[in-house]
């Protein structure tokens, strides 16, 4: 996995300590180190290439340059892909260099989307987003959008889910991820869901995304 999120949440959760510059994902963009030599093993036995807050500093430095936005999708292609094993990226919602790369490198997206206003905005961004790569790739960005921080208590949750399954149909995730308070404290613990409340209904969640986009092909 890769983390190009500023905010580290999925490193924080991955329970790796001591991320520095060097020997983060930031490292790859301002030094041109290795992917390879940037991987570090988790306590659940996955591979992670760390996030650093030195990230936010990426837009600033590789924004001029028309080069910027494949380096990623170039670096894995040189390295990481010869292990044949699943990468998932996690990016920041802004729409800047770290996230083109993201997208550019990618072979599928999958949009987490806030049950609220706001986040509902900024799903037709990105999507408006892939359908201008997609024509510039000349190639189909498949996509699903997953719902999180679903509350059955609240209307609006409804809304927005109906709001996003008329406008995106198929594409939207029969899944929701409820409101769950082991999803709020797994990264204060240095630990995903499943280790830290395996039975919790935040995990039970996950579980269902899982099975749904395999037996959709979303991972064919």
């Amino acid at each position: 996995a890769l983390d190009l999120d500023p905010q580290g949440h999925l490193t924080l959760s991955s329970g790796i300590k001591h991320i520095t510059t060097d020997n983060s994902i930031a490292a790859f963009f301002k030094q041109k180190k290795p992917l390879a030599n940037l991987l570090q093993d988790t306590a659940r036995g996955w591979q992670l290439i760390p996030a650093a807050l030195e990230l936010a500093k990426i837009d600033a430095l590789l924004g001029g340059d028309p080069q910027a936005a494949t380096l990623l999708r170039h670096g894995l292609q040189e390295e990481l892909a010869l292990t044949g094993a699943p990468i998932l990226i996690d990016c920041c919602p802004m729409l800047g260099v770290l996230t083109l790369n993201a997208l550019l490198a990618a072979d599928r997206v999958l949009i987490p989307v806030s049950a609220d206003f706001l986040s509902l905005q900024g799903v037709h961004r990105l999507d408006s987003a892939l359908n201008v790569l997609e024509i510039k790739l000349k190639r189909k960005i498949p996509r699903r959008i997953l719902v999180t921080r679903f509350d059955s208590r609240r209307k609006l949750s409804y809304d927005i889910y109906d709001k996003l399954k008329n406008q995106f149909g198929s594409q939207v995730c029969h899944t929701r991820i409820g409101e769950n308070v082991a999803l709020a404290t797994s990264p204060m613990h240095g630990q995903d869901v499943f280790e830290y409340e395996a039975h919790s209904t935040g995990a039970a969640d996950y579980r269902s995304l899982t099975e749904e986009l395999i037996l959709s092909g979303f991972f064919a």
